[in-house]
């Protein structure tokens, strides 16, 4: 009997598959746990809909992420930052501030998850900072830290 998974199954397949299951399995097991439904016609035919639907969400999420990436290209944030003796700052600068700064500044907003610090920032200076924009794109922040 061939059925779709409408949820991950350990050893089956994952959610939206088509496989071909035993009629006991799918009769006995997975229509009534509803881990999947019966690969009738409507059913193929929603199915493909959703998967066409989902690749055009992609297509629009990884355009939008290589802008963000042409839009950081540009960017310089400004940090302030309280500093001791030697110029060395009280604390660190976060992927926190750093995002507040961007979204303040620039009005880009960024989650502070998606900003990465190879090490924290202890000085005045510039900084080059990684941004993980998703689909394996990733752009370049560029961190001026200045005394408050």
């Amino acid at each position: 009997m061939k059925v779709i998974l409408t949820q991950d199954v350990k050893g089956q397949g994952k959610k939206g598959q088509l496989i071909e299951a035993s009629d006991g399995y799918a009769r006995n097991f997975l229509l009534p746990r509803k881990l999947a439904v019966a690969a009738t016609a409507e059913n193929l035919n929603t199915m493909q809909q959703q998967e066409k639907a989902k690749r055009a969400q992609e297509a629009a999420e990884r355009s939008a992420a290589l802008e963000m990436a042409e839009k950081l290209k540009d960017c310089t944030v400004k940090v302030t930052a309280k500093a001791g003796n030697g110029g060395r700052l009280f604390g660190s600068v976060t992927s926190k501030e750093v995002s507040d700064a961007l979204k303040a500044q620039y009005g880009i907003d960024i989650a502070k998850t998606k900003i990465v610090l190879p090490e924290p920032i202890k000085a005045f200076g510039g900084y080059q900072l990684k941004c993980k924009l998703g689909y394996e794109i990733s752009g370049t922040i560029n961190v001026t830290v200045v005394e408050a």
